[in-house]
């Protein structure tokens, strides 16, 4: 089989490719690097999500009552011809309706199975052992591309009593097929078309662009990889479909070097979660934190009036203020402080996670703080 360089109008067998993709890479190679396929996605090769509606059967009790239900049941009897008499109304306590939802993966072939996701939309509290009928799954554009049915498995818990009380353990109300739908329709992708695949880095960054070029530049030959901006790479590439998909086997596998991160701060308002990145820099800065606590106990005393007098006994309001402040000692942030440095002089006052907050904020407002702050 021939691996054809466009670019440079070369020809190469594909085992002379690897061959020298291994030799670059065990020189290029360095203590930390992750391969191009963890790092990267091929352009226009995605997954597609998937949307459906359907009835779930054979619920002990658990069904809704809900007017959709019955519209849905009595359409299906008629589809399958059963004519209900004129104003009689299906129950449905062992019925409900469901929404449904999978991930349709890219080169889902005709046949192939995926698993769905059925959720209650009506007043049904658990799925537990119910059944779902056939039901077509929908793409964005309205077309069938998976067909529905099968078992549900629950995982959660629901059981109340006739006095009202309840338990409920997880979310019985929701439940999955596993490869409970199957695959009818093609979705077209463009990973053939072309002379050219585009790798999408999955986190930005100018460095990182440019050393995935020049690995592949250094293994397959200069020229075959350009930059197109932070993110996209543009990788020449045989047009032969069986030898696009080798050739992506080998590009995949190459290893690179990532740049590190920008300098942030991340700070979770909701769970107190405070991560660090590591170029974090402090410039030259002195800091003290403490608390001052101020205490007003208020002690009301009754005043009696002089005996034989004509005073009224009343009560007098007192008060007492107790004020604290803790003796937090003030450290100094050096030149070039980094984050280890940070992290050791905050734990040595016993700052909590909410004060080391307070004291980045106040690193940032007098422009002492190297890095982003972002509060999630």
């Amino acid at each position: 089989m021939k691996f054809i360089n466009y670019h440079s109008g070369l020809h190469y067998t594909l085992k002379k490719v690897v061959f020298i993709f291994i030799l670059n890479m065990a020189i290029i190679s360095g203590a930390h690097a992750d391969r191009i396929k963890d790092m990267t996605s091929i352009a226009g090769i995605r997954s597609n999500q998937l949307i459906g509606f359907g009835l779930v059967v054979g619920l002990d009790g658990t069904g809704d009552k809900a007017v959709f239900t019955i519209q849905s049941l009595t359409t299906m009897l008629n589809q399958l011809g059963i004519t209900l008499p004129p104003g009689v109304t299906p129950k449905s306590k062992n019925i409900a309706a469901v929404s449904l939802h999978a991930t349709l993966p890219a080169f889902a072939k005709p046949g192939q199975k995926i698993d769905v996701t059925v959720s209650s939309i009506g007043e049904s509290k658990s799925l537990r052992g119910g059944s779902l009928l056939m039901s077509p799954l929908k793409g964005a554009d309205g077309k069938v591309y998976a067909i529905a049915q099968g078992n549900v498995v629950v995982g959660g818990l629901g059981v109340a009593g006739q006095d009202g009380s309840s338990i409920t353990i997880n979310v019985p109300s929701v439940g999955r097929i596993p490869d409970g739908a199957s695959v009818e329709r093609i979705v077209n992708t463009s990973f053939t078309s072309g002379g050219s695949i585009i790798l999408n880095l999955h986190r930005s960054d100018f460095t990182t662009a440019h050393r995935v070029v020049e690995v592949i530049n250094k293994a397959l030959g200069e020229g075959v990889a350009t930059a197109l901006d932070g993110t996209s790479i543009k990788v020449i590439a045989p047009r032969d479909p069986s030898q696009r998909v080798s050739f992506v086997s080998v590009l995949e596998n190459m290893q690179v070097s990532p740049a590190e991160s920008v300098a942030k701060i991340i700070v979770n308002s909701r769970t107190g979660t405070i991560v660090i990145g590591k170029n974090v820099r402090v410039t030259p800065a002195a800091v003290t934190h403490g608390n001052l606590t101020v205490t007003i106990t208020a002690n009301p005393v009754v005043s009696q009036p002089a005996p034989l007098s004509s005073g009224e006994t009343v009560v007098v309001p007192a008060s007492e203020v107790v004020v604290e402040s803790e003796n937090n000692r003030m450290f100094l942030f050096e030149p070039g402080t980094s984050l280890n440095d940070v992290v050791r002089a905050i734990n040595q006052v016993g700052a909590a996670p909410g004060d080391l907050v307070a004291i980045l904020e106040a690193l940032k407002a007098a422009g002492a703080l190297r890095a982003t702050l972002l509060v999630i």
